[in-house]
């Protein structure tokens, strides 16, 4: 099973919006030619962010922007903010396990503790990366580049 991309779109997002906030006017067009992905996509993971109160978007001159900082905003900020995962959990058990065979009866009883294992420990990792470390990474591989990437190049 996998996350939703919506994450990883969401990370991405986040961290353009803080590499150009001082070169270029961050628009959901912009950032759409940044991720490689459909606008509207990238427009709905907006809403998803700009709701939890992670970024800010204006028309205009001013664009999108962040409303925290990167250092205080957490992998698990947006994981949350994006809705990555239903109620049921990150694992989402097959529906109908047969009750008159043993396995069936007992699946639940000895995996769905591990699971719940195995998400808490997935999610407690994502606490403890804040998005500047990410965004560290990106700045210093794009330094080792010739010039910044430009919108006209995106």
């Amino acid at each position: 099973m996998q996350l939703s991309s919506k994450f990883t779109i969401a990370v991405h997002i986040l961290t353009a919006i803080a590499y150009f906030k001082d070169s270029e006017t961050v628009t959901s067009g912009f950032l759409a030619g940044s991720v490689g992905a459909n606008p509207v996509i990238v427009r709905n993971v907006m809403g998803d962010l700009k709701n939890a109160g992670i970024i800010d978007v204006s028309q205009g001159k001013s664009g999108i922007s962040l409303r925290l900082p990167l250092d205080r905003i957490a992998l698990y900020d947006v994981y949350k903010a994006v809705g990555c995962i239903g109620d049921e959990g990150l694992f989402r058990f097959h529906d109908h396990p047969n009750p008159d065979c043993p396995v069936g009866k007992n699946i639940h009883k000895a995996l769905d503790a591990k699971l719940c294992g195995v998400q808490a420990a997935m999610e407690a990792e994502l606490q403890k990366t804040a998005l500047s470390e990410i965004a560290a990474v990106v700045e210093t591989e794009a330094g080792k580049e010739t010039g910044r990437l430009l919108p006209d190049s995106l």
